[in-house]
């Protein structure tokens, strides 16, 4: 492996290892792990949203032309998108708004990195034996894309009298009642929709 690759790993190992060792030390600070933040997230419309997802991008893993992509690292990083990709969307507004600790900041980056790009980095080296997969950088991006999409998806809630919204928006987020049903939020969550279904369709049809 050339030496670049060997110091970029090491680099987010490092980064990796840093966020785990953040959390371990106070994890009651941390809400992605608290009750309150898995009865925001699991919620019907959210959980059948995710399990068809999940579906649609593992069984057309291996028709994408993309030697990368298979079931299982399409499996994991659907998993890892629909379990951290709204805390992480979430903190980030927050810290954008000043009302979030640097080390929830720290923690959420990492997370984001390693659920969109670090894992699959990851796994195609330990897979195929080789250097690292000459698509790390463009998967970056494109996976980033539908990782903060799908953040923005299943925050999506209903508030009466004042219509579709995110649910970090709210005061006590992620501590929020149950959200809206997914009638109420279909419209505003068909962009996002879209662009995972737009993103397999790129894939798979001829281009």
């Amino acid at each position: 492996m050339e030496p670049f690759f060997v110091g970029y790993m090491t680099a987010w190992g490092v980064a990796c290892a840093a966020a785990l060792g953040i959390y371990a030390r106070r994890p009651a600070s941390f809400s992605i792990t608290g009750p309150g933040y898995w009865r925001f997230l699991f919620v019907p419309w959210k959980v059948t949203t995710f399990v068809i997802a999940t579906i649609a991008m593992t069984v057309v893993a291996p028709y994408t032309g993309d030697h990368t992509w298979d079931y299982v690292d399409a499996l994991f990083m659907s998993i890892l998108c629909f379990l951290g990709a709204p805390w992480v969307v979430g903190t980030l507004y927050l810290a954008i708004r000043g009302r979030a600790r640097p080390r929830a900041v720290y923690v959420a980056v990492c997370l984001w990195m390693f659920s969109a790009s670090w894992s699959y980095d990851l796994y195609i080296v330990l897979r195929d034996g080789a250097g690292y997969p000459s698509t790390w950088l463009p998967n970056i991006f494109a996976s980033s894309v539908l990782y903060i999409s799908g953040g923005l998806l299943w925050s999506l809630d209903w508030r009466p009298g004042r219509g579709a919204t995110f649910s970090f928006l709210e005061p006590d987020w992620p501590n929020v009642p149950p959200s809206a049903a997914f009638g109420k939020v279909f419209w505003y969550a068909a962009p996002f929709m879209a662009i995972g279904a737009g993103s397999i369709l790129y894939f798979v049809l001829p281009n």
